[in-house]
């Protein structure tokens, strides 16, 4: 199986390459963003380019790939409305469109968040960009799209976030992961756990295409992917 990965080097990329890579199912995994990994294995390419939505180079090598895990995403945090939208909406499409026109066979997972919106006309700016992307995505035609939606996530296995006050937060959220886990089950999760259910998606799809913090737990605690 050949994996596309946007967005390898951020907290969530982190945690799916980790996956990807330990993973003996896992043939190749092509790793597209701005920054580097700094990982090195044998399994892994990496594109690096500041425009990750222009796959013009690659486009005869991506018809071979069978799934696109994008982890690719920023906070709205001091971004209007339109900028935001450009970095999220807009650039998720174009690499969909790509892909979609290049093989529609091809399992798209999006990382979305917990608290989106699908009806994309409520109060909260990011949830309604987060809501227009994933409608927009699960109207095209890919044989299979997911769209997830976590919750906290805590990061596991030295991933970090490239996000200085989401560091600091899960510093001080940390110790308190297995409370939180207890009192918020079906809103914390970890990398690991994401990493697993987009494996799981991947290999063996699910019955529902919008995935809440409880499906992805579920999905990461059924039967081991790999050892």
């Amino acid at each position: 199986m050949k994996v596309i990965l946007f967005g390898a080097s951020g907290m969530v990329g982190q945690g799916a390459l980790r996956e990807l890579l330990a993973d003996p199912e896992v043939s190749s995994v092509l790793a597209i963003g701005r920054s580097p990994t700094g990982r090195r294995d044998a399994k892994l390419k990496e594109l690096i380019q500041e425009d990750v939505a222009d796959l013009q180079m690659l486009e005869q090598e991506l018809r071979s790939y069978d799934a696109c895990l994008f982890c690719l995403g920023v906070s709205a945090v001091g971004m209007s409305e339109p900028e935001y939208k450009r970095v999220t909406y807009d650039l998720t499409l174009r690499v969909a469109q790509t892909l979609e026109r290049l093989n529609p066979r091809m399992t798209f997972v999006y990382v979305s968040g917990g608290g989106t919106d699908p009806t994309e006309r409520g109060g909260v700016m990011w949830a309604r960009v987060k809501g227009a992307t994933e409608n927009a995505l699960l109207a095209m035609p890919f044989a299979r799209a997911y769209m997830l939606r976590p919750g906290f996530i805590r990061p596991l296995h030295g991933v970090v976030s490239k996000t200085g006050w989401y560091r600091a937060l899960y510093a001080l959220a940390g110790p308190a992961y297995p409370l939180l886990k207890r009192l918020f089950p079906g809103q914390v999760t970890t990398t690991e756990e994401l990493g697993q259910a987009m494996l799981h998606l991947v290999k063996r799809g699910f019955s529902e295409r919008v995935l809440e913090n409880r499906d992805i737990a579920a999905l990461a605690a059924g039967p081991a992917l790999h050892t």
